[in-house]
């Protein structure tokens, strides 16, 4: 139908956006009880590690140097007591922190799926599936986990690192003060690596989704590649794809890793400079042992939280190339929405009428053409030609999966515009010449169309179709699982169940497209009584190849380039001798050929 758009993703600015990370945050906004109840129990776990560096301070100079033995039972059984207020509080954000991933992980799913639903067919024809697919699972896991997990660790050490330093100017502000000095240096360093390492992770990303769509095509066209005997080319082009990400994640990695040992150097540095000068005032009386030893307890329980939020940190360049093409997908824009004021059309029986219509998939290569035709309600139009004329483009129109570049498509007196999508397309019947069915029973498949239908209207439906003679002898009937994509059935029995499911849909508009062309004779047959039932009364599109399925059409166009060449009963264009006598003549001398003499084309003995 269509030529394949070589898919270009959007380029990011390798700055740092606060304002995605804000957005990365905002995620957590519909759960805010449990972030809540999250951040207290944090807030309460911090206090409480800093309280007990100080009651370790109390217990060294009132308790163990006074030999105050009364006074060091009491702060031992405070500390006790402490203990098991922290292991709840522990308990309590870790399993909040995971809850809150998963809801954030769901939402984000969730917001994608409703998202993807919404789009155009445009937005698939030019976007890869592996790149969605790796939008929604690794990278919306990735936003979850940086939200709960990442949040866990930068409250814990922000709020430990607070009650640090205020325990600290609470036993000597001078040696606060130094301690203070080493967070500005600290800034600094990770301001000069975010930069590099988010631009990697950018690199990464991309790379990952290039690689999921060369795995997608690979698994799927996996029987082609082997007829071909392509592994080996596969092979090749798939390193060729992943030595860029290799390279781009190395750097990345290697960026982290530099990164906690500059931050271990500066905290060394720190312990170093608090060692010397604490003691010097030790010596002179302005601190105590236990204060001292508080101190240096402080800025190591200090380092830990640094060292684990430059990790964060390093994390959060990953999410934030995650979160910008997450966020890109949730805020694309459909190409067809509804217009202010459309309605629901109550029905769609009634003329369908092209006024003019050019339509182009890209602007330099135009589909059709000032194309005008009005088929009247409960018409049968037929529509041949060759691949590429346009006949599919002109039913996807009709079925508003695209809309007209210029003129005007009307169904039953009015610019179909002025209806909703869901109005339009609910009303529309279509079965595919490559039909695709979903995970599940064959029943499941055929009451896709009309969740509500009982269990006799999809038998009903399937008789109708011809499905239900093939249906009855499968070993669980109805019942019987398809598998995905219904790969467990034959092309002829998917064809047929999706006929049924059209059916059941009760449709205004019928449109089949190339519905017999992969199908044998007998199942065409099948399909051919099944189509006069559902035809009859109905406005109808049928594309085909095999000619003998459309000579009861009231009108057969003939498409060539996006125009009608000819049109008319096939009695018609048969009396004109034109470019349709001759397609039908050229098909009907080939399937008597082939009547006569079956074995035609297949080698004999002694070639």
């Amino acid at each position: 139908m269509t030529d394949n758009y070589e898919f270009e993703e959007e380029e990011f600015n390798t700055r740092f956006n606060g304002k995605t990370i804000l957005r990365i945050l905002a995620q957590a906004r519909p759960h805010w009880k449990m972030l809540a109840g999250f951040l207290a129990s944090i807030i309460t776990v911090s206090v409480l590690d800093a309280i007990f560096t100080y009651l370790s301070k109390l217990i060294i100079d009132e308790g163990i140097l006074a030999g105050n033995t009364e006074r060091l039972y009491q702060l031992v059984g405070i500390y006790a007591g402490l203990i098991f207020l922290s292991a709840l509080g522990v308990f309590i954000f870790i399993a909040l922190a995971g809850g809150l991933g998963e809801r954030i992980q769901y939402d984000l799913r969730k917001k994608m799926f409703a998202r993807l639903q919404d789009l155009s067919f445009s937005y698939y024809d030019r976007t890869p599936v592996g790149w969605i697919m790796s939008r929604v699972t690794s990278d919306s896991q990735r936003i979850a986990e940086l939200v709960s997990w990442g949040l866990l660790d930068t409250s814990w050490g922000i709020f430990g690192i607070g009650s640090s330093v205020i325990f600290m100017f609470i036993i000597n502000w001078k040696l606060a003060l130094i301690v203070l000095m080493i967070v500005p240096i600290l800034v600094i360093v990770a301001s000069i690596f975010q930069k590099y390492i988010l631009g990697e992770y950018r690199k990464v990303r991309k790379l990952n989704s290039q690689i999921t769509g060369a795995y997608n095509e690979n698994i799927t066209g996996v029987r082609v590649s082997k007829a071909l005997g392509r592994e080996k080319r596969n092979l090749e082009e798939f390193r060729q794809l992943t030595s860029p990400m290799y390279q781009a994640s190395f750097r990345a990695a290697w960026l982290s890793a530099l990164f906690l040992p500059v931050v271990q150097l500066i905290s060394a540095i720190g312990i170093g400079s608090i060692a010397w000068y604490g003691g010097w005032q030790v010596s002179i009386g302005d601190l105590t042992i236990g204060g001292i030893q508080a101190f240096i307890s402080y800025v190591i329980f200090m380092l830990f939280p640094v060292q684990e939020m430059a990790r964060v940190y390093a994390e959060m360049q990953r999410a934030v190339a995650s979160a910008e093409r997450v966020f890109s997908l949730i805020d694309s824009v459909p190409d067809i929405t509804n217009k202010a004021g459309a309605s629901d059309p109550g029905s769609l029986r009634g003329d369908v009428e092209f006024e003019h219509v050019c339509f182009y998939y890209e602007e330099d290569k135009p589909v059709l053409n000032d194309f005008t035709l009005h088929v009247k309600a409960g018409e049968t139009i037929a529509l041949v030609g060759p691949t590429g004329a346009g006949k599919s483009t002109i039913v996807n129109l009709i079925a508003r999966f695209y809309e007209p570049r210029q003129g005007v498509i009307r169904i039953a007196g009015r610019d179909y515009t002025d209806w909703t999508l869901h109005g339009i397309q609910s009303r529309i019947g279509i079965v595919l010449q490559t039909p695709h069915l979903f995970s599940g029973t064959i029943r499941d498949n055929i009451r896709y169309g009309r969740l509500n239908a009982t269990d006799e209207d999809v038998e009903r439906a399937a008789k109708t179709a011809g499905a239900h003679e093939f249906i009855i002898t499968l070993e669980k009937g109805y019942d019987e699982q398809v598998g995905e994509g219904g790969v467990l059935l034959s092309v002829g029995q998917k064809q047929l169940i999706s006929l049924a499911r059209a059916i059941l849909a009760d449709p205004d508009i019928f449109i089949m497209d190339e519905a017999t062309s992969s199908v044998d004779t007998l199942t065409e047959a099948l399909i051919q009584k099944g189509m006069e039932r559902i035809l009859s009364g109905r406005t109808s599109f049928v594309i085909a190849h095999r000619l003998s399925t459309i000579k009861r059409a009231d009108r057969i166009l003939v498409i060539e380039k996006g125009r009608i060449e000819e049109i008319g009963s096939h009695a018609e264009l048969i009396r004109q001798k034109g470019h349709y006598y001759r397609l039908y003549t050229q098909q009907f001398r080939r399937e008597l050929e082939q009547e006569y003499n079956p074995y035609e084309g297949l080698p004999v003995a002694g070639d």
